[in-house]
């Protein structure tokens, strides 16, 4: 028998659907939004929860993120407070810990990370492999990413393994362990950038993915002006992550990817990280200006944002990259989840179960709830760095 939860008395209720609403309330039944109206029209239901006036929000979908991993880079952090440039290389600090790392180390961690996460409200998580950067290393990161996140990224094209022959890794990338993790990934990621994977590397990365029928992302323009954005644009990805150079030229090839109603490639601004390297914050503001979809996500990683936090992200978004707080939550929730192809019924997480579309509050979607100890989402800004989650609800049931 269904069991239905009234969720009412919400003094703010963000949809991304139309307007906030005010004195509203929400029904959920099986895992999913059943009803969305005023408090006075609400239906009734087995279980009532009175919001007490709070504001409510889709859970946050966090696009971007690296949780399986091992070992810790304060000093670096340390360092680059201290002045130095952060350079790619240092990734292979982690990959010797992670290497390292015993099964059980690595899924008590990112269990560990999750929960963070969800105390943060975020319902929706993508995390990525890439800090193994051999076959068997990457595919239990696969593996054991899959018991935890909603979506699994491949980028074991983060950066050449120490002592490796480019050439010949990238052969590898391309080929066997591609081969052996494709049927625990929905994606696959490429680091380009100075460091890394130049275009022609990177492109190398995206053909073999189409070949295995898998999604792409880049991160791109990160440490400066680079052929990322237009790369992730041609091979039609699903996101260009870290965006903080960029040229005209690559907004309106974002921007043009999205003309005539055509689903283009989005810009994910990662802002938590572009602090934490002392780099530019990503021109949020421009790309939404030109109509390009933006995503916020945490890019949660041990050397260069180690954090889950969405609200910090959203908080940094509104006071230092000139979006509104509507904006800064949409980038946030339903962004996020047209950067993972959530934003639409049918999705598979990695079980392989069907999944309805979350980023949304409307009839039908998945019933990820963000309830803030707070009247209005404007709170996220104007009182930055509070602990405001009240209670979290995935998929119906409530986890914080």
């Amino acid at each position: 028998m269904t069991h239905t939860l009234l969720i009412d008395n919400i003094g703010e209720l963000t949809t991304n659907v139309g307007e906030r609403l005010r004195d509203a309330a929400v029904v959920v039944a099986d895992g999913a939004i059943a009803w969305v109206g005023a408090s006075a029209d609400a239906p009734t239901a087995d279980e009532r929860f009175d919001a007490a006036g709070r504001a409510l929000l889709p859970g946050w979908v966090d696009s971007h993120s690296h949780l399986v991993f091992a070992g810790d880079r304060t000093a670096e952090f340390e360092a680059r407070m201290a002045g130095e440039a952060y350079a790619a290389g240092g990734i292979n600090v982690t990959v010797a810990a992670t290497r390292a790392a015993s099964d059980a180390e690595l899924e008590a961690n990112l269990t560990r990370l999750v929960a963070e996460a969800r105390r943060g409200g975020t319902t929706t998580l993508e995390t990525k492999t890439g800090y193994g950067l051999t076959t068997p290393d990457e595919v239990r990161a696969a593996q054991i990413a899959g018991r935890h996140a909603d979506a699994v990224t491949f980028l074991g094209a983060h950066v050449v393994p120490a002592g490796s022959d480019p050439d010949a890794y990238l052969d590898l990338v391309t080929g066997p362990m591609l081969d052996a993790v494709a049927p625990f990934v929905s994606a696959v990621d490429v680091f380009c950038e100075e460091g890394a994977f130049d275009r022609a590397a990177s492109a190398r990365v995206l053909d073999a993915a189409r070949r295995h029928g898998l999604a792409t992302r880049v991160h791109g323009n990160q440490l400066g002006h680079g052929p990322g954005v237009q790369l992730a644009v041609e091979y039609e990805a699903l996101s260009v992550d870290h965006v903080g150079f960029l040229s005209d030229a690559d907004i309106a090839a974002l921007a043009g990817s999205w003309a005539d109603g055509r689903r283009g490639t989005v810009a994910t601004v990662l802002p938590a990280c572009d602090l934490s390297t002392r780099m530019p914050l990503a021109p949020a503001r421009q790309l939404l200006d030109a109509g390009v979809t933006v995503a916020i996500a945490s890019n949660g990683n041990p050397g260069t944002s180690y954090t889950s936090s969405m609200a910090f992200c959203v908080a940094t978004a509104v006071l230092q990259m000139g979006l509104t707080i509507a904006e800064a939550v949409r980038a946030a929730t339903l962004g996020g989840a047209i950067a993972l192809g959530m934003h639409e019924d049918g999705w598979r997480d990695p079980s392989g179960a069907i999944q309805r579309r979350v980023g949304v509050i409307e009839p039908g979607a998945r019933a990820d709830l963000h309830l803030l100890d707070a009247p209005a989402a404007t709170h996220l800004a104007y009182r930055p760095g509070m602990p405001l989650t009240a209670a979290v609800w995935r998929a119906g049931t409530r986890v914080v």
